[in-house]
């Protein structure tokens, strides 16, 4: 018994981190703004996975939510940046 709770207590005293080196955006103007401000929240493998599905739109759709909604620092020049960045490199 007494095992189980070192083995509990160690598993609950670490945490896992993806290696988000290991995620390469394409190489654009603008890369370096979803680097900058994305990153600070998700992963960025995000527009990877979204690629397939989102155009112009709907990447300035996902980049308004993330600043009105869910409060990303991200200012107006950087979001114009980040938009057309998405849009270009993985827009459908």
């Amino acid at each position: 018994m007494r095992q189980m709770y070192l083995v509990a207590l160690l598993l609950a005293a670490t945490h896992a981190t993806a290696d988000e080196s290991a995620i390469k955006l394409k190489e654009a103007p603008g890369a370096d703004a979803v680097r900058a401000n994305c990153a600070a929240c998700h992963s960025l493998d995000y527009p990877i996975a979204n690629s397939g599905f989102l155009d112009a739109k709907g990447w300035d759709g996902v980049v308004t939510k993330m600043v009105k909604t869910f409060g990303a620092p991200i200012d107006a020049a950087d979001a114009r940046t980040i938009v057309d960045y998405l849009s270009k490199n993985y827009g459908r």
